[in-house]
């Protein structure tokens, strides 16, 4: 099968580059190996449901592969990449995008659900860090890891398990960045906004129905708005946002409650003050 083109990479933008994508199968990382994919990378989904994966795979195309394995156990981190390596030989992306919660206030959080979003989010996030440095970066001295997180950074009713965790992903972010910067390896954190997914959608309507009006840009993001940043940081550029984390939530963060504020609007506009003149 011919893979369509990019919308906004020129054709072969990251061909002979290897990419693994973690929770490929679905929703946003579906749709970055799909934007890899169609930029000429070779591209490794993996997850645990093995039918889903292929199923996803067969979508994406000819240059997608997939690996069935849990990210939540190192000896499952180091066989997705071990897996990447014996097809392709070698390891240019590490995407980190398997991620995971589930609403609940943080007064009802019980021990054992907050350490199940810590251990798929932190822990399975660190063990892909690990094995894509060790078994395929450090040695040759060029890669690129992306962790995602999320915004806002403020807080989030009933998502206190999910912002404490994907804190820690950007701290580790930083610190993994400065270690691993001297053998030419990036480390960068993507911190998503509420875009429009399957995932967003199992949420009570009323929550994915009044999100897109506490985006400052009045929409909610897309996975292909997604998936366009994930190739742009493939590319050479993405080494000079090393520790950094790029946001990608349509000044979300900078902002909390409905946009335009209530009673801050007059005919639906917020109005300008006039100045007074300068002496």
């Amino acid at each position: 099968m011919t893979l369509p083109s990019s919308r906004v990479f020129v054709d072969g933008a990251l061909e002979g580059r290897v990419a693994i994508v973690t929770g490929g199968g679905t929703n946003l990382g579906k749709a970055a190996a799909s934007e890899l994919a169609r930029c000429g990378a070779s591209v490794v989904i993996a997850g645990r449901r093995e039918d889903v994966l292929e199923e996803a795979a067969a979508d994406v195309g000819e240059r997608c592969s997939w690996v069935a394995a849990d990210i939540r156990e190192q000896a499952g981190a180091e066989q997705i990449v071990g897996t990447a390596l014996e097809r392709f030989g070698r390891v240019d992306l590490m995407l980190n995008n398997a991620g995971g919660q589930y609403m609940v206030p943080a007064e009802s959080l019980a021990t054992k659900g907050w350490r199940a979003v810590h251990r798929l989010n932190v822990d399975g996030t660190l063990a892909m860090c690990r094995a894509a440095y060790e078994l395929a970066m450090r040695d040759a001295g060029a890669g690129r890891i992306v962790n995602v997180t999320v915004s806002p950074h403020h807080g989030m009713p009933a998502m206190a398990h999910t912002g404490a965790a994907r804190a820690a992903v950007e701290a580790i972010t930083r610190e993994l960045a400065s270690a691993y910067g001297a053998r030419g390896v990036a480390v960068i954190a993507v911190a998503l906004g509420r875009l429009d997914t399957e995932s967003l959608r199992k949420y009570p309507a009323e929550l994915w129905k009044s999100a897109a009006a506490s985006v400052p840009f009045q929409r909610l993001g897309s996975v292909e708005e997604y998936g366009w940043l994930i190739a742009l940081l493939a590319t050479p550029l993405g080494a000079a946002l090393s520790g950094s984390v790029v946001t990608l939530d349509g000044a979300l963060d900078n902002w909390f409650g409905p946009w335009p504020p209530t009673g801050l609007t007059r005919d639906g506009v917020v109005p300008t003050e006039e100045r007074r003149p300068v002496a």
